[in-house]
């Protein structure tokens, strides 16, 4: 094999390999857990696999973006300051588990039964003394999440 076929396939494999690592940035990303919110589920210091735009569904743990100061001036609550919420790329984000989505059915404290509505979901911590969640908050947008946590790594 000639020196410039040699180059032209490392070149090629470079690319490649360039692209799938690329592509895969895109779909996943890595976390760090802060706080005791999710234990005994997830501790703090442990590091999750998100995947972006994955569904989330009754059950799977979400890391969503906590409603900022903005919001509350349009009527969306936003969460307390607290050493479970980290900065990434500009955004607040909180790992909390969906306890209802998009048309199910939820019932209150009272005792009365909700449907939450289109868009939205209700989000709790695992650890409820160490958790700001939609018990205090809400209900929370299903726009602001940023992913579906995968796995423990």
């Amino acid at each position: 094999m000639s020196r410039g076929a040699v180059i032209a396939a490392a070149t090629a494999a470079s690319g490649a390999a360039g692209w799938v690592l690329w592509s895969l940035r895109r779909r996943y990303v890595a976390v760090t857990v802060r706080g005791p919110s999710m234990e005994p589920a997830f501790r703090p210091g442990d590091r999750v696999i998100v995947r972006r735009g994955a569904t989330p569904r009754r059950g799977s743990v979400v890391v969503v973006e906590q409603p900022s100061g903005e919001d509350r001036l349009r009527g969306v609550p936003s969460a307390r300051p607290g050493p479970g919420r980290a900065a990434v790329d500009g955004h607040r984000w909180v790992i909390k588990r969906v306890e209802a989505g998009p048309g199910d059915l939820r019932v209150t404290d009272s005792g009365e039964t909700e449907r939450i509505p289109p868009g939205c979901l209700y989000l709790l911590g695992d650890n409820p003394p160490f958790s700001v969640d939609s018990r205090q908050l809400g209900l929370f947008s299903a726009d602001r999440v940023l992913g579906v946590v995968r796995r423990r790594i």
